[in-house]
């Protein structure tokens, strides 16, 4: 409890600050007003698209997304801020049906800054930095989440737990040049940072934006948005990106401090559509290199197809976002495991409901039951519902509590172990960025 207060503490003053300085900026009128100084309020990579389309890494978000960040803005930098921070209590399975559930207090967190700087007519600089408190909160075998498995703790593959992220999440540079309107090449570089693989990672989508739960299928979707080593080259025409990547395909190790090494032994391809202002689409394919510690020699083909939908309702503030995302990981051996999400976010000015429905193919080496049933791998479905309000906003920064429960399906040979259908459940109190207006 004593990390938690004081991982509170120091988000919310650094939120806060930042928010007090946006205060001032924004009350300089011939600030907000020059003509210049709008003109750099840009995407991070490219000077002829809208800011509401950044999403994690390089990928693309709708035009019409929300955009919940502190900005401000000098000559021809801009600078922004955005975060979210959980403070929760969750069960796992509450009804006590099976021998897999755990309750805890936790606090799942990042913070997020960003730079962009025009440099001549055509250039734009991009630096990130992303951090995460998750290890110093909730220790190295990280969050309770039934059914969820990737990655280790203490040499053991974590089981029915969501592991906690690298405190340095992301530190990136990119480079895009613009050669005209419809036409941008762009550079991208990250130690740790997001190769081209999947949709926005789940903690920058919109339709995400009140669940603190990683989901169920993230490491057959977008495990990958935390590599140490990740070169991306890309090209953009009108609505339409291609980009390909470079990175390191083993996973982050269990030291959440350190810099891993850089391998650059993995590549992968990206192909982006923003068919309109509500629609982000995309299909991408990665040929990971030794992504787990504990089978070394075993090669993962990811492949991931996506599509994201955000509509503005007639209130400002009040908005639906959506997202559907489908991921494949096919190992060396042909072994093939499919995943697939649909989640959104219906917000309506203070107040939400959202909703998750996930599928995924876990195997009995990814619930660590091969001892029990060989191996096979199992039908997991889980069906989360929730609630938030905010209750106040002061210095441009949310207050909001919530409210969620989740009902998982399996196969009925799990039963003896999980239990028939068990029921986990949540209550937080969120503190995030309010609404860029």
């Amino acid at each position: 409890m004593k990390g938690i207060i004081g991982l509170t503490i120091l988000m919310a003053a650094a939120l806060g600050t930042q928010a007090q300085h946006d205060h001032h900026m924004a009350e300089k009128k011939d600030t907000m007003h020059d003509h210049h100084n709008m003109h750099t309020m840009t995407h991070a990579y490219s000077k002829n698209l809208p800011m509401n389309r950044n999403g994690s890494g390089t990928s693309w978000l709708p035009d019409n997304s929300p955009m919940y960040m502190y900005m401000a803005q000098k000559g021809k930098t801009n600078f922004m801020l955005h975060g979210n921070i959980f403070l929760r209590y969750t069960s796992t399975d509450f009804t006590a049906k099976g021998s897999r559930g755990a309750t805890k207090f936790d606090a799942p967190n990042w913070l997020m800054g960003m730079m962009n700087h025009q440099l001549g007519k055509k250039g734009l600089l991009n630096a990130t930095v992303m951090l995460s408190f998750d290890r110093a909160v909730m220790g190295g075998q990280g969050y309770p989440l039934l059914f969820q498995s990737g990655e280790t703790w203490q040499g053991k593959p974590l089981v029915d737990r969501q592991h906690p992220h690298d405190m340095f999440a992301a530190i990136s540079i990119g480079y895009t040049y613009a050669i005209n309107k419809d036409i941008d090449v762009y550079g991208y570089i990250g130690y740790p940072g997001e190769p081209s693989i999947s949709a926005p990672a789940f903690m920058h989508r919109v339709s995400a934006m009140n669940n603190p739960d990683a989901p169920l299928g993230h490491h057959w979707q977008d495990a990958t948005h935390i590599t140490f080593g990740v070169g991306t080259v890309g090209f953009r025409y009108k609505q339409v990106k291609a980009e390909f990547s470079s990175f390191t395909g083993r996973e982050p190790d269990e030291d959440r401090y350190n810099f891993d090494k850089p391998l650059f032994d993995s590549y992968a391809y990206r192909v982006s559509y923003n068919p309109s202002k509500a629609w982000a689409l995309q299909f991408s394919q990665a040929f990971v290199h030794s992504p787990e510690s504990l089978e070394p020699d075993e090669n993962v083909t990811r492949t991931t197809a996506s599509a994201i939908h955000t509509v503005p309702l007639r209130k400002q503030g009040s908005f639906i976002a959506s997202s559907a995302v489908w991921g494949l990981n096919t190992r060396d051996h042909g072994h093939k495991e499919h995943s697939f999400l649909a989640e959104s976010n219906v917000q309506l000015q203070k107040n939400a409901i959202y909703g998750r429905y996930e599928f995924v193919e876990k195997s009995t080496h990814e619930l660590q039951l091969e001892d029990v049933f060989g191996e096979t791998k199992f039908s997991v479905h889980a069906f989360t519902l929730g609630y938030a309000r905010t209750l106040a906003t002061v210095w441009k920064t949310n207050l909001a509590v919530g409210a969620q429960g989740t009902v998982n399906v399996a196969d009925n040979a799990l039963n003896g172990i999980y239990g028939k259908n068990p029921l986990s459940a949540q209550v937080y109190l969120r503190i995030s960025p309010a609404i860029h207006k």
